[in-house]
C-alpha cells in the first residue's frame, strides 16, 4: 500500500499570519505519498507525491565505477545522479534537453545536487566496485521537485539496496543515515515551509535545505530574490525547515516500513 503523510486541515488564519495560496498553516507541509516498486526493471523505485508535484526516483546498478575511480585507483563505489522535467510536467511545454542537444543548466545543478545527498547517505567503500545511479523524472511541476527528487531518491536508493544486500551482493549495509530536503521561503513578508509554484513565484526569499536524519547539513541554497533577508529570518527558516524534514524522515521510513522491514 502507499504511504501517504496527509497534512492535517489548515486552520484560519491568525492576526500573525496571512492566508496561504492552499490554506495550509505557514509551517505546514504539503500531503506527502510514495508509491514504491512503481519502475519493475529498477533496482528500487518510488514515485513521490508531494502536494500536486510528482516525481519518479528509479535506482539501478552497475558492476563498475567511472574511469576516473579506475584512472586514480579509488577504492569502493559511486553514487551519480540524472534528473529531467517531461515536456508535459509544466503548464506549457517543456522541451527536451536531447532536442536542444545540452543539458539544461537548471537540470545540471538539480542533478549534481542529488548526487551528492545521495552520496552524503551512503559508505561509498561498502558499496563495493560498482555505480549506482539515480534517476529522478518530473511528470508533475508545482514547486519543490528538487526537494522531492531527494526526499523521493532516499527511498528509491533504501530499496535498491534492500535488493542488494538480499541478492548477496552486498553484505554489509551501506547506508549511514537517511537524507531528505524540503523548501522554505519567504513570501510577502512571511516566513512559509514548503512552497508550492505560486508561492514559490512570489516570494522575496527562497530556500532548498537537504539534511540528515543526524540533524546534520548537506546543503543550504538561500537566495534573496530582488530582497534581502537578516539573521532572524534565516533563523526562522532553518527552524521550519528542520521540523519539515523531521516529518519527512518518518514519512520515508513509513514507505520503507510498508514495503517490509526497512534496510
Amino acid at each position: 500500500m502507499p504511504a501517504r503523510l496527509s497534512a492535517p486541515n489548515a486552520p484560519a488564519a491568525t492576526d500573525n499570519t496571512s492566508p496561504r495560496a492552499d490554506g495550509r498553516r505557514p509551517d505546514q507541509l504539503r500531503p506527502i505519498r510514495f508509491q514504491n516498486h512503481i519502475a519493475p526493471y529498477a533496482s528500487g523505485s518510488t514515485l513521490i507525491e508531494w502536494g500536486d508535484t510528482r516525481v519518479i526516483c528509479g535506482v539501478t546498478v552497475e558492476d563498475t565505477v567511472p574511469r576516473w575511480m579506475k584512472e586514480q585507483n579509488v577504492s569502493g563505489g559511486w553514487i551519480t545522479a540524472e534528473y529531467s522535467m517531461l515536456p508535459y510536467s509544466t503548464p506549457q511545454r517543456k522541451q527536451r534537453d536531447i532536442s536542444k542537444g545540452k543539458i539544461d543548466g537548471r537540470s545540471q545543478e538539480i542533478q549534481r545536487l542529488i548526487g551528492r545527498a545521495m552520496r552524503a547517505a551512503v559508505d561509498l567503500e561498502k558499496l563495493g566496485p560498482r555505480t549506482i545511479w539515480v534517476d529522478c523524472d518530473v511528470l508533475q511541476a508545482d514547486g519543490g521537485t528538487r526537494t522531492a527528487a531527494i526526499t523521493g531518491s532516499y527511498v528509491a536508493l533504501s530499496l535498491a539496496v534492500r535488493k542488494l544486500l538480499a541478492d548477496q551482493k552486498l553484505h554489509e549495509n551501506p547506508l549511514l543515515k537517511a537524507v531528505a530536503a524540503v523548501s522554505v521561503g519567504i513570501v510577502n513578508q512571511q516566513v512559509s515551509l514548503d512552497l508550492c509554484y505560486i508561492e514559490d513565484a512570489a516570494a522575496q526569499v527562497d530556500m532548498n535545505i537537504v539534511m540528515t536524519e543526524a540533524g546534520e547539513f548537506i546543503e543550504l541554497q538561500g537566495t534573496g530574490e530582488e530582497a534581502t533577508f537578516n539573521e532572524g529570518q534565516l533563523g526562522a527558516m532553518l527552524a521550519y525547515g528542520k521540523a519539515g524534514i523531521l516529518q519527512l524522515f518518518r514519512a520515508q521510513k513509513a514507505a520503507l516500513a510498508a514495503t517490509g522491514n526497512v534496510v
